[in-house]
């Protein structure tokens, strides 16, 4: 019996056969703590009597969620951070450089075949590299902190395949939707998603980046996508033997497979305040919108801006509707500037801000207050999220969201 690609990856990592539901210690290779929880994290480890980094190369400290400050409280967790990074010699600290996890691929913290833990639950955004990357809390942190290593429990394996060409109003984020749709918000509870098939091939990096980024919505402890060519050049990297080993072997053993044709695919949002709530667009054309939000680390790059760009070209975003719009890093900032998009997206009336996680975490850049709705791209719409606890979010592709934008209600795009 072969193995599947989490198997591979764990057992190259403690240098054995490993099978589901085996519990083994691993060698972690990268670690990201973010600036909500790095109070917390500094606290428990010298709490545990740590006196020192057990590699202060290997850990990421990013300030993304609480910039800029919104609230008093926020600059004690800079300070805090600050002095945690000299007092034990963190050089890997970005201040405002981007989101969490579209700097951790984007910077070459995380390679094919790594093994990564963040403060976030997003973490398994880096399974689009082919990294098993998760996210823990900060006592786990801590512990990892000081020893450089922590206990899994190894994860069984949904194998997702998808054939085909994507009609052109559909996007990875449709797919993904659906997915979470079809399994439920719990129905891959620890268990790995697997990608696979054409359309997955023919999927830029950024585009799996949204893919394996919402796979927790589902519960899943990591998505994982093959490394190919376009993982080589994304990460700088050589495609070896090692990393080309890691691939699933075709005779491996999963506990569910799903298979999908790429045309019958259709645009679709996830309707408030439930992730798994999915319904087409086009069950929904009409409903009034007050804002629209393009950004988060589910879908704010350049591509994602591109996409939005190209429906709001010569158009206004509909009178009373704020639309924002939120690059995920300074570099895509920078990208979309040159190539125009940013000036595209401000002249069809769109905010644009500042990197970072604000509107999303619901700390700053365009909370809304009971009775509005929004449509965004980011990936959760749970009560309160965005504001107060009578928003309606519905999460949508950047495509539909433009689309809707224009319109001051939900279209197809």
């Amino acid at each position: 019996m072969g193995f599947t690609m989490i198997e591979k990856i764990i057992g190259r990592n403690v240098k054995k056969d490993v099978c589901p539901g085996d519990i083994v210690t691993v060698d972690v290779d990268r670690v990201m703590i973010h600036d909500i929880f790095i109070p917390f994290v500094a606290e428990k480890f010298e709490e545990m009597g740590f006196r020192e980094l057990w590699d202060p190369d290997r850990v990421v400290l990013i300030y993304d969620h609480l910039v800029p400050a919104s609230q008093v409280d926020d600059t004690r967790h800079f300070r805090v951070g600050n002095e945690f990074a000299k007092k034990y010699g963190m050089t890997h600290v970005h201040r405002s450089d981007g989101i969490c996890h579209q700097l951790m691929t984007e910077a070459g913290y995380v390679k094919p075949g790594n093994i990564v833990f963040g403060t976030d639950s997003h973490t398994t955004t880096y399974g689009c590299v082919g990294a098993f990357s998760s996210g823990i809390g900060y006592t786990e942190m801590a512990g990892i902190l000081g020893t450089g290593q922590l206990w899994v429990r190894v994860p069984e394996t949904i194998k997702v395949t998808v054939n085909g060409k994507l009609p052109d109003n559909v996007a990875s984020k449709d797919i993904i939707l659906r997915l979470i749709g079809d399994l439920g918000a719990d129905g891959a509870t620890y268990k790995a998603l697997e990608f696979h098939g054409d359309t997955i091939e023919n999927m830029t990096v950024a585009s799996r980046m949204t893919m394996s980024n919402m796979a927790v919505e589902a519960g899943a402890k990591c998505a994982l996508f093959e490394a190919d060519e376009k993982t080589a050049e994304y990460c700088r990297i050589t495609l070896g033997e090692a990393e080309k080993s890691l691939a699933a072997d075709a005779d491996a053993s999963y506990v569910r497979e799903i298979t999908y044709r790429a045309e019958e695919l259709v645009p679709v949002l996830a309707c408030p305040s439930q992730v798994d709530k999915i319904r087409p667009v086009s069950e929904l054309e009409g409903t009034q919108v007050d804002q629209v939000f393009i950004g988060s680390c589910t879908n704010g790059r350049l591509e994602d801006l591109m996409a939005a760009a190209e429906i709001l070209k010569g158009k206004k975003v509909a009178p009373f509707v704020k639309l924002i719009v939120t690059p995920a890093s300074r570099k895509i900032f920078n990208e979309a500037t040159e190539n125009g998009t940013i000036k595209t997206l401000v002249e069809a009336g769109a905010i644009v801000t500042h990197p970072g996680c604000g509107l999303c975490c619901g700390r700053t850049g365009g909370i809304l207050t009971d009775g509005e709705r929004v449509v965004a791209t980011n990936n959760r719409n749970f009560l309160g999220r965005m504001g107060t606890s009578k928003v309606e979010i519905y999460l949508a592709s950047p495509k539909t969201a433009a689309a809707s934008a224009v319109a001051g209600k939900i279209v197809n795009p």
